[in-house]
């Protein structure tokens, strides 16, 4: 049973923006009632052990990008085995996720909601009709929602927004609803609250 995302940010302590919009008005989880889930909730946010500190940045990286644990060691792994260094290759991986790229290139609000775009087959890349929203995108991929899918109520209100600005690693036209992959996410594109230094010593144990 997955558990509800506002709850997973309350065990977090702080927004991870899992829901788009509703995370920036007053009816936040975190605005509401900044504690942890469950009846100790509020004396739960104490001195944390070290194992616990590697824990939850790992479980925060995860409810972020909203992976499994399975496949969350499974990204780990490649970084591990690739010639970068383990922390930036793991973002990198974690960033160029079809889900992410369709969240970044601002055609829905949430990477939750980006992976149902994808899932339910609004999304084709390099032409072609795709619903794996794990697929890793590389430099020179184009992506665009399909003709029949840009009534999509998420999608039809992305192309109206005028004020979306794309990170630099993309080049998106919101109004097509298009976009294309420039360059390979670097660090600092990334969510800057996760620290992946953790991470690796969480694993390395």
């Amino acid at each position: 049973m997955k558990t509800p995302k506002c709850k997973q940010c309350r065990r977090e302590g702080e927004k991870l923006f899992l829901k788009g919009s509703r995370c920036e008005g007053q009816k936040c989880a975190i605005t509401r009632r900044n504690y942890a889930p469950g009846q100790v909730g509020k004396s739960r946010f104490s001195k944390q052990t070290e194992y616990g500190r590697h824990l939850r940045a790992k479980q925060k990286a995860r409810r972020i990008y909203g992976i499994s644990e399975t496949q969350f060691r499974l990204y780990y792994t490649k970084a591990d085995k690739s010639k970068e260094t383990t922390g930036p290759a793991l973002l990198t991986i974690l960033e160029t996720r079809l889900d992410n790229v369709i969240y970044r290139a601002g055609m829905a609000e949430s990477r939750t909601q980006a992976r149902q775009i994808v899932t339910h087959g609004h999304i084709k890349l390099n032409g072609r009709r795709v619903d794996i929203p794990s697929i890793q995108v590389k430099v020179g991929d184009k992506f665009e929602a399909r003709a029949a899918s840009k009534k999509h109520p998420a999608l039809k209100k992305a192309a109206e927004n005028k004020k979306f600005k794309s990170p630099k690693w993309l080049k998106v036209d919101l109004g097509n609803l298009s976009g294309e992959i420039l360059a390979m996410p670097g660090k600092d594109d990334a969510e800057s609250s996760i620290d992946t230094q953790l991470i690796v010593e969480f694993y390395s144990k």
